[in-house]
């Protein structure tokens, strides 16, 4: 900790965030590959906002909900990677007290945003596939508005808690986080203050708002899975199966991979390649674009 210390200069204000690697010949081969793919994630994810907002056979809640899921993977990924970028070219790769809890809070209540959006993506699902004749009325406009608006407020008041947590705590020691951005877990560890109240109020919050959501999709496609399976016709089953097809691989990804950079980079290539409605709304933009 002396030797990472004395490679690392900073006011006792800052952390100092050690990034992904400390090898300085690996700082700009990774700068490259970063930039490339937060650039691919903002283009991606804007031109299905874009194919979304101007074919208006789009405008259903299913790409409600995936164009405001890609607005928040761009808000997601902006949150750290610019930051991230900064430090694999900068020596002192430091982040500001109040910046490490600003980056801390937006990047909870993004992530938690996303997740409550899948779920609000299977209940669409769910809906549409067990009782589609009350499809209009449970996904009226009215409803899905208020599915995103509790999914954003239920984000932002646990990222508040968190950071307000984290704001009581001292910092008397060492000032490097093991991180490429302000987590909670390798903040906490530098803490000198007594952290078993706050560890404990993190963990049951957290696993309270992480798990609500999940165990939404798990039931939902439970729920699907069942009605599918009485359907009489392989061509039925495979129809409606095939209309999840995208939003499930998303959830695979966002629950099992490194969320903060790939998935987002990778939902814009996963609806667009699995999805034939918005393959015509990205052949209708590119058509506008160039007429």
């Amino acid at each position: 900790m002396d030797m990472e210390t004395k490679n690392y200069s900073s006011s006792m204000s800052d952390f100092i965030l050690l990034g992904i690697s400390s090898n300085p010949h690996l700082q700009k081969p990774l700068f490259a590959v970063f930039l490339i793919m937060y650039l691919v994630t903002l283009v991606g994810n804007v031109l299905i906002i874009l194919a979304i907002h101007s074919d208006a056979r789009l405008h259903t809640p299913m790409y409600f909900f995936l164009s405001n899921l890609s607005f928040m993977d761009i808000c997601f990924t902006t949150v750290i990677v610019p930051k991230m970028l900064v430090n694999l070219l900068s020596e002192t790769k430091s982040i500001s007290y109040v910046g490490c809890l600003v980056q801390m809070y937006f990047f909870m209540a993004f992530a938690n945003t996303d997740s409550y959006l899948l779920a609000s993506m299977a209940i669409d699902r769910l809906v549409a596939i067990c009782n589609p004749l009350h499809y209009d009325v449970a996904m009226s406009p009215r409803h899905c508005l208020l599915l995103l608006l509790g999914s954003c407020t239920i984000s932002h008041l646990h990222s508040m808690l968190r950071v307000l947590l984290m704001s009581r705590l001292a910092f008397c020691a060492s000032h490097i986080i093991k991180h490429f951005f302000c987590d909670t877990q390798p903040v906490l560890k530098l803490s000198c203050s007594d952290t078993s109240s706050s560890q404990m109020v993190v963990m049951t919050e957290t696993l309270a708002v992480i798990a609500t959501p999940f165990l939404c999709i798990l039931f939902s496609y439970l729920r699907i899975i069942f009605t599918v399976l009485r359907v009489p016709s392989v061509a039925g089953k495979w129809k409606a199966f095939s209309t999840c097809g995208s939003h499930l691989s998303v959830v695979v990804l966002f629950y099992g991979i490194m969320y903060t950079i790939v998935t987002p980079m990778l939902n814009p290539f996963i609806y667009s390649l699995r999805n034939k409605d918005m393959k015509r709304g990205l052949r209708k933009l590119r058509d506008r674009i160039h007429s």
